[in-house]
């Protein structure tokens, strides 16, 4: 087992169509943006071209960087055994050909050298890096959410690696929060009110700012928004939130329908986006 505070570590943040590879200082969890790598990546294909996929986006990050480097962070999606390295993703429509495969054996036989790899959960790795990153340590406790194609939820507490705390279908008005909280619901919900199809909630604000059923959406959103926190919340004992994910980007405009979050909540919007997962992956070490 080599040294784990190493000076150095290649973080890795994992999706169903990418991943993105950077070199991060431990302590400062500076990403060294020159390292930065970026790839495609067809999740349907086989094991052993998924695997060349990620370990040749790992191996150009690296070939970026003049300093010897021996630890890898991964940010992976569940389901996922994090501590043995085993993808359990099946019927997702991504990733299938490696179900039950060690994922640590896979990359190092790619790598064919000595690392040392640790994965974490994509939303806790979110959480985990904006921790991290913007000095919150201290904090005792802080739950984590990331609103866009879907609902992540995450805890951190002192001490403890981040975990997904997996509530994106807790059951909720008739259905499931994730159904009332992620961009297909802002479409959806746009269509009811005007009959008008747009993309996402970027597009419905870019090309409806002044219409009325614009205000119906977003204090509607904000109510279901509300919900959730109530939820996660009592179920965690904790008010402090780290808001991440697309739809966060309308965060004033959520905001200005529902007064009643700011006043029982503190809600921090994260600042680092998909640099949080990876910067989340480095903290591994």
């Amino acid at each position: 087992m080599q040294d784990n505070n190493p000076q150095f570590i290649l973080a890795c943040d994992i999706g169903g169509t990418h991943i993105t590879c950077s070199v991060v200082e431990h302590g400062t969890w500076t990403i060294f943006e020159d390292t930065l790598s970026r790839s495609l990546v067809n999740s349907g294909e086989t094991a052993k071209t998924i695997f060349q996929s990620w370990t040749h986006a790992i191996l150009d990050s690296l070939s970026k960087f003049d300093k010897p480097v021996q630890h890898i962070g991964i940010a992976m999606p569940g389901p996922f055994d994090y501590e043995n390295g085993i993808s359990l993703m099946n019927g997702q429509s991504k990733y299938d050909s490696i179900y039950k495969l060690s994922t640590t054996e896979g990359l190092l036989t790619e790598l064919n050298g000595a690392y040392e790899l640790l994965y974490i959960n994509d939303a806790a790795a979110f959480l985990q890096g904006e921790v991290f990153a913007n000095d919150l340590t201290s904090h005792h406790k802080i739950l984590g959410i990331t609103l866009g194609t879907g609902l992540g939820s995450a805890v951190w507490e002192q001490g403890q690696k981040a975990f997904d705390a997996d509530l994106w279908d807790s059951p909720y008005n008739g259905s499931i929060f994730e159904e009332h909280l992620v961009t297909r619901w802002f479409v959806r919900r746009f269509k009811e009110l005007t009959g008008i199809e747009e993309k996402g909630l970027k597009e419905i604000i870019q090309h409806h700012a002044e219409d009325e059923s614009v205000v119906v959406l977003l204090t509607e959103y904000s109510h279901h928004l509300e919900n959730f926190l109530d939820f996660f919340s009592e179920k965690y004992d904790c008010k402090e939130f780290i808001i991440g994910g697309n739809i966060a980007r309308a965060w004033d405009k959520i905001l200005q329908y529902n007064t009643s979050l700011n006043e029982k909540y503190s809600l921090i919007l994260g600042k680092y986006e998909e640099k949080a997962a990876m910067i989340g992956a480095a903290s591994l070490f």
